[in-house]
């Protein structure tokens, strides 16, 4: 086996990974709107069973993401399929919020909650967007320097 081609394992190893890491940071996004909720309605307690159907959706939307909707939060511009992405998401999202109670099935909240969820899509997005920029550069770079080196042990021998 050719070790420079990616196999099966590793391309589903790193869709794995970006599920992780997805769960975990729209989790922590919509932890920290659930919490500023409690604590503007005076309540300094996070429901225990609330968290776990937020990570649990987290991890679900996640899947939903990479496997169908074209893992769109990491795509290059905002198109047709990623305006579709955050919309189908951010339902999912709300609907299960209204549905689950996180908000005490406060329809203004809910909406709060979507209008949140699409500008955190937005910045996700300027977020891979800035860093495939960079990581674009580092490897030219790289590759300028391997070449030099190339070069001049060529020249050499």
């Amino acid at each position: 086996m050719d070790k420079k081609k990616i196999s099966i394992w590793e391309r589903y190893l790193t869709k794995e990974i970006g599920i992780e890491f997805k769960a975990c940071l729209y989790f922590f996004a919509i932890l920290f709107f659930y919490c500023m909720y409690r604590l503007c309605t005076g309540r300094t307690e996070a429901g225990i069973l609330h968290m776990g159907e937020m990570i649990l959706a987290c991890y679900l939307i996640g899947y939903l993401q990479v496997y169908v909707l074209w893992n769109f939060d990491e795509a290059d511009s905002i198109g047709a399929k990623e305006v579709t992405g955050v919309s189908v998401c951010t339902l999912i999202y709300s609907g299960l919020s209204y549905l689950l109670a996180w908000f005490d099935r406060n329809i203004f909240v809910t909406l709060g909650l979507a209008a949140y969820l699409i500008v955190t899509y937005a910045c996700i997005i300027l977020i891979y967007k800035t860093k495939r920029r960079i990581d674009d550069k580092k490897l030219n770079e790289e590759l300028a320097l391997f070449k030099t080196e190339h070069k001049k042990v060529h020249d050499k021998g």
